[in-house]
């Protein structure tokens, strides 16, 4: 059953939401954009990390998701939509609040008050980013990847009804992370909200 989550059309408030499929570089660049305009950073990742340790989970490390529990925590959240909901009710808050960079699989497709920016990035990319990241198995990794991409797509249209990396409609800008290294792409990034900053000051 689809949930609804109000969305706004006033004007957008000074904040950045970034998104993509998993392991294409989102937190790096998100870091690196609140660093350079003072914003603050959220990650629904990290929230739901927090609301996992509430229910009992053991969180620990970056590559926490990769693991077991990780998983196990995914299978949960799948039968269970109030995580979810509850995460992105917390995200849509802060970015109408402004001043704030978000990394979020969700928030633009529900959030139009904020600058979209969607991440393009081929699995084989990914899957070698996150092996290098997480000290995986290329195997594993592939393993990791799949089973998040697959797990993100059907929670999102059950959900809210949109299929997550299809219809990127919503998006201001995509940024393919195969073309471009990431130094660069940061710094892309920072030219576009230096622009857009002047405008929607």
């Amino acid at each position: 059953m689809t949930k609804d989550i109000p969305t706004s059309t006033t004007k957008r408030v000074n904040s950045i939401v970034i998104s993509g499929y998993p392991a294409v570089g989102k937190t790096t660049i998100a870091k690196e954009i609140a660093q350079e305009f003072g914003y603050t950073l959220y990650n629904g990742g990290d929230i739901l990390k927090m609301m996992a340790s509430e229910k009992g989970y053991k969180i620990s490390g970056n590559d926490w998701w990769d693991k077991t529990e990780g998983q196990n925590f995914m299978m949960e959240r799948e039968s269970d939509p109030s995580f979810d909901i509850e995460v992105d009710r917390k995200l849509i808050d802060l970015v109408r609040s402004g001043n704030v960079v978000v990394t979020s699989y969700t928030l633009p497709w529900l959030v139009p008050e904020s600058i979209k920016i969607w991440l393009k990035g081929s699995r084989r990319n990914r899957i070698k980013r996150m092996a290098k990241r997480d000290n995986l198995s290329y195997m594993d990794a592939k393993d990791v990847v799949q089973l998040r991409d697959d797990s993100n797509t059907r929670i999102y249209r059950e959900l809210y009804g949109f299929e997550f990396g299809k219809d990127l409609t919503v998006f201001d800008f995509v940024l393919d992370t195969d073309l471009l290294k990431l130094n660069s792409i940061i710094e892309i990034t920072k030219n576009i909200i230096r622009h857009l900053s002047l405008e929607i000051s």
